[in-house]
């Protein structure tokens, strides 16, 4: 890599002197983490120093504040200038939920340290879209005892949902918030051809000091899903070891769980509700990453850091092949193919060898409370692994979809998607396939302020005319498996399934949304 000229040019192309510029995390020796003043004024800071750095906002939060983004690798911040560039674009994002708070740091140091010249200089083949801190609202919502036994800040620190009460990383298609409308708006607009999504872990005692995820999707494309698996983390996690010295690991919590036959090494889930697994389907290269909650925060805030900065030297080194992978993604054909309406987890071959750890319970200074402290140990314990996912059951996906012109909330939500739609300008004569309801069944409870609905039901062909107004889905587009996943009845994640399709669902009658394997003219 090229390392930032201004670092070893002459008196009259020095860097920007950001020597002053700290953290709350590091002004407060690792006591505290940055408030959302804190973040602006630093980001505001960089941009008043160094013109290469473009400060803008994605959008607004519940509360009315701005979501701040930062751009460097481009003339300026806004998605032509980015465009033209032609570099590759990544886009990182911290503190989606609020009281995960490492990546928040780790990006606002990352920015400081690539204007003082003290990082490469990723920029020559990549635009950095950079937002340390997504879940602006649930930052501020700080209190000791948010995320219990967590190690640190001992400060506090904010509330895993939004002020809405809404997981923000449970909200990536039924974009019930504004933070998950502006963040689709972003994809949309500057299309990053990578992602990295920075939490920290809940539960299981290992021995990594960071786990990460690619999209776990069974419909995720084959060639990203090769890249990510077999090159990009595996890559990643070797040099991580030989530079640092401490262990990565695919993300995972050592348990059996209900219904599972066996204990094993498990992921989380496929559904693309999360902010890797959406981004996957949309045809891009999407990481998560997962800083050890028991690790102290300054450790914690390291690995992240670390984690970051060797995926960015990977894609800049791999930029080409990471842009082909992605042309390849949109060019495969989305009709005709077996996708993925529902699933389960995939089992190893055999046994692996899992890092287990162990900690110490120590008392939160302030309150008390018992936070657990990891030990320095490593326990190798072989177990199956579950960090994939297959299909257990699939629809063929069609040439489009059709939809009355009158369900006004889920064609806005489809189109907020960045989904292409046209309406028919006359009546068309056609086959297509109607879905005929058997049965609907609601959760009893609601979840993230909707009570998920399965149907049953079957497919049959018919010819129908359609009328003038008709809107037209085609999955002959880059977001046609995103339209599958939206608009098909039984998928376990689209319209049906948040109940956004209640009003027309009658056991004996016919869903609205009809669906055809021929041309629409």
């Amino acid at each position: 890599l090229v390392w930032a000229a201004a670092a070893c040019s002459g008196a009259a192309d020095a860097p920007p002197d950001v020597s002053d510029l700290v953290t709350r995390a590091e002004a407060t020796a690792y006591r505290e983490t940055s408030r959302y003043d804190d973040v602006m004024t630093f980001l505001r800071t960089l941009a008043e120093r160094d013109p290469r750095v473009h400060l803008t906002s994605m959008g607004t939060t519940s509360e009315g504040r701005d979501m701040p983004l930062v751009v460097v690798g481009a003339d300026g911040a806004t998605p032509t200038a980015v465009r033209a560039t032609g570099k590759l674009v990544v886009y990182l994002q911290g503190n989606i939920h609020g009281g995960e708070v490492p990546g928040k740091e780790a990006l606002q140091m990352l920015l400081r340290d690539w204007v003082a010249g003290r990082t490469p200089d990723w920029t020559d083949r990549l635009v950095l879209l950079v937002n340390p801190i997504y879940n602006a609202d649930g930052n501020e919502k700080v209190a000791l005892d948010n995320r219990p036994l967590q190690y640190g800040p001992v400060g506090g620190m904010g509330q895993r949902p939004n002020a809405q009460g809404y997981d923000l990383n449970r909200d990536h298609m039924k974009l019930d918030t504004p933070e998950a409308r502006a963040f689709v708006s972003l994809l949309n607009a500057y299309d990053p051809q990578v992602t990295l999504d920075l939490h920290t872990t809940d539960g299981t005692r290992h021995g990594y000091l960071l786990t990460y995820a690619p999209s776990l999707h069974p419909d995720t494309d084959p060639a990203l899903d090769s890249l990510a698996r077999e090159a990009l983390l595996p890559d990643v996690r070797a040099r991580i070891l030989e530079r640092y010295g401490w262990h990565a690991y695919d993300y995972g919590n050592a348990f059996q769980p209900r219904g599972a036959e066996e204990r094993g090494w498990y992921t989380f889930d496929h559904r693309p509700r999360f902010n890797n697994n959406y981004v996957g389907l949309r045809n891009r290269l999407a990481i998560l990453s997962e800083a050890y909650a028991y690790a102290t925060f300054e450790d914690r805030v390291r690995a992240t850091r670390q984690f970051v900065d060797e995926v960015l030297d990977w894609v800049h080194d791999h930029a080409d092949q990471v842009r082909a992978a992605v042309q390849a993604a949109e060019a495969r054909r989305v009709a005709g193919r077996a996708l993925t309406t529902r699933s389960t987890f995939e089992r190893s071959p055999e046994p692996v060898e899992i890092l287990m750890g162990a900690v110490d319970t120590v008392p939160h200074p302030e309150t008390g409370a018992p936070m657990l402290l990891r030990v320095d140990t490593l326990i190798p314990v072989r177990m199956p692994e579950f960090v994939r996912f297959r299909a257990s059951e699939t629809e063929t996906a069609p040439a489009a979809y059709l939809l009355p012109g009158d369900l006004l909330e889920p064609l806005s939500l489809i189109e907020a998607h960045g989904l292409v739609t046209r309406r028919l300008t006359d009546d068309v004569r056609l086959e297509v396939e109607r879905f005929t309801i058997d049965s609907t069944r609601a959760a009893e409870r609601p979840f993230q302020g909707h009570n998920e609905r399965t149907v049953w039901g079957r497919w049959s062909a018919v010819d129908t005319t359609l009328p003038r107004g008709t809107v037209v889905v085609e999955t002959a587009q880059p977001l046609g498996k995103l339209a599958f996943h939206l608009l098909e009845p039984r998928a376990d994640d689209g319209l049906v399934d948040w109940g956004l399709m209640d009003l027309y669902l009658r056991p004996g009658h016919a869903f609205p949304v009809l669906r055809t394997r021929s041309r629409v003219p």
